[in-house]
């Protein structure tokens, strides 16, 4: 060999070296995250499935998993348990609040929240009015001082 097909040879070398180590730097692969999406997306449905929750729930509480991956987990999961005579899991987590009722319950904080400011605000107008129309014996000294500065 001459010297011009030893140095190609080790810089093919040492290229294939540098773009095997491509995932060690981090750097995302597009197939590789796609394939991943689709194998959580049928993991989620096939759960969602063996727990009994429907299709619709499923995609409600993993907004993020693509639907059709989803799905597709759910699908097989019921083929394969009417097969096999496999029964539903309960789940324990309690079913996913219908859409909106988040929005209707800061509503409700909100408004509980105004109400309790204006009973504190009412309860200091009625302190303030008792304070007024107390006889000058009935406070105390310290309220005397205070009333006299």
């Amino acid at each position: 060999m001459t010297t011009p097909d030893r140095r190609l040879l080790l810089g093919l070398a040492f290229g294939a070296a540098l773009l095997g180590g491509c995932e060690q730097l981090g750097i995302p692969d597009p197939a590789k995250a796609a394939a991943q999406a689709e194998a959580d997306g049928k993991a989620v449905g096939s759960a969602c499935r063996h727990a009994g929750r429907a299709i619709e729930d499923c995609f409600t509480l993993n907004p993020a998993a693509p639907r059709a991956a989803v799905f597709a987990g759910w699908k097989e999961m019921n083929d394969y348990m009417a097969e096999k005579n496999i029964p539903e899991v309960a789940p324990l987590l309690p079913p996913p609040a219908p859409p909106g009722a988040a929005k209707a319950a800061a509503k409700a904080k909100h408004a509980k929240a105004d109400t309790e400011d204006q009973t504190e605000d009412t309860a200091t107008d009625n302190h303030a009015k008792a304070d007024e129309a107390a006889p000058a014996e009935a406070e105390s000294p310290r309220k005397r001082r205070r009333a006299a500065d």
